[in-house]
C-alpha cells in the first residue's frame, strides 16, 4: 500500500510506491497528484541522479536544459544527471505524474523534509523555503541537488551566512546539576520561595518582590547581577509546582525564558538539576548577544557557583530549623 506525503501548500501529495528499501538502494518511485507549485516546480539539478517523469493524467510541462515538452498521459521523459530542468502543470485541473528516481539516494528524505517544512508552516505564500528552511535544506541536500540558480557557490555561501545568524541569535539553553546535602524539603522550599534569593544566592540577586510563599500562579519580581556590567529585572510566574519534587516558572522582562528546578533525593540529601531556556530581551543584550555569547554563558557558569555556594547552608539551616520547631512546642 502507497504511503502518502501531503505537501498541500505546494499543490500536491506524494504517494510512495518503491522505496529504496524496497528495490536496495537502486530507485525510488512515487506519484505526484495535483498542480506543483512552488520549490517543487522551480528549477533544479540533480547531482547523481536520473529522473524518469511519465505522465498518467493531465499534462506537464518538463524543461530540460532551456527546452520545454509538453507532456501529456501516456508520455514520458528522462532527465540525465547533472541536466538543469523543471517540470511545472500543463493545461488545467490536476495531473498525475509518476517519477523514478535512480539511484534512490536521499529522495525518500528530501520529499519527508517537504512535508515537515510544509506541516510547521517553513514555506511563504508561494511555495518556497523561508530563509532559515531554506539554509538548512541546503545544508543538508545540497550534495544530491539543489537549484540552478544562483550559482551553487552562491548558494551555499548565503546558506552558511543564514545558519550562521541563527546560531548566534539561538536562544540559551543551560543544564546545571549538582547535589546539596540537606533534605528535599529544605531545598525546595529555598528554591520555591524567591524572596529567600537574596540571602542565600549572594551577590546575584539584588531583591526579590513577592505577595508571599510560592504558590501555583504566584508573581515575583527580581533584580540581580552577574559578573558583566549590567542589573536585569524580570517577571517570574510559577505555571507548574509539586513540592518538593518539581517548580517551573516563566519569566518575562529583560530576560524570558523558562526556568525548572528538579529535586531527586539522594542517600545523602538531594540531587538538584536547573533546566533554564533563555532569550535575551532587553535592547542591549540582543545586539550584543552574538558577539558575547560566550561571555554570557561565563556570566551563567559564575552566578550558578554563587548558587551552589549559598543553596546548601541555607537549605541545612532550614532543616535545623524544622527539626528543631517540634520540640519548643512541648
Amino acid at each position: 500500500m502507497a504511503r502518502t506525503l501531503d505537501l498541500g501548500p505546494l499543490g500536491v501529495r506524494v504517494e510512495l510506491l518503491r522505496t529504496a528499501e524496497d528495490t536496495g538502494g537502486d530507485l525510488v518511485e512515487f506519484d505526484v497528484v495535483g498542480r506543483a507549485r512552488g520549490i517543487i516546480a522551480a528549477g533544479h539539478v540533480h547531482t547523481s541522479q536520473s529522473e524518469r517523469h511519465e505522465v498518467l493524467s493531465g499534462a506537464m510541462k518538463l524543461t530540460i536544459d532551456g527546452a520545454t515538452h509538453l507532456l501529456t498521459a501516456g508520455q514520458a521523459m528522462e532527465v540525465a544527471p547533472g541536466v538543469p530542468h523543471r517540470q511545472a502543470p500543463g493545461g488545467k485541473g490536476d495531473g498525475r505524474v509518476r517519477v523514478q528516481a535512480r539511484p534512490a539516494g536521499e529522495t525518500e528524505a528530501f520529499l519527508e523534509r517537504l512535508e515537515q517544512m510544509c506541516r510547521d508552516g517553513e514555506l511563504n505564500r508561494f511555495g518556497y523555503p523561508r530563509p532559515l528552511a531554506g539554509a538548512r535544506l541546503m545544508r543538508d541536500f545540497a550534495g544530491t541537488g539543489h537549484a540552478t540558480r544562483p550559482p551553487l557557490p552562491v548558494q551555499r555561501a548565503l546558506a552558511r551566512v543564514v545558519l550562521g545568524t541563527a546560531d548566534l541569535t539561538r536562544p540559551y539553553v543551560f543544564v546545571d546539576e549538582w547535589d546539596v546535602a540537606a533534605p528535599p524539603e529544605a531545598v525546595f522550599s529555598a528554591i520555591a520561595d524567591a524572596r529567600t534569593y537574596p540571602v542565600w544566592w549572594r551577590p546575584v540577586y539584588i531583591d526579590v518582590e513577592s505577595d508571599g510563599p510560592a504558590e501555583l500562579g504566584k508573581e515575583s519580581r527580581q533584580h540581580f547581577k552577574g559578573r558583566l556590567p549590567y542589573h536585569l529585572h524580570t517577571r517570574s510566574v510559577i505555571t507548574e509546582l509539586h513540592p518538593p519534587r518539581t517548580i517551573t516558572a516563566e519569566v518575562d522582562g529583560d530576560l524570558r525564558g523558562i526556568g525548572t528546578w528538579t529535586l531527586t533525593p539522594t542517600a545523602t540529601g538531594t540531587h538538584v538539576r536547573f533546566d533554564w531556556q533563555v532569550h535575551a530581551d532587553r535592547r542591549l543584550l540582543r545586539v550584543l548577544t552574538p558577539v558575547l555569547r560566550p561571555a554570557l554563558r561565563w556570566n551563567h557558569n559564575w552566578a550558578i557557583a554563587r548558587a551552589i555556594e549559598g543553596l546548601e547552608p541555607f537549605a541545612q539551616q532550614l532543616a535545623g530549623d524544622t527539626a528543631r520547631t517540634p520540640a519548643a512546642t512541648v
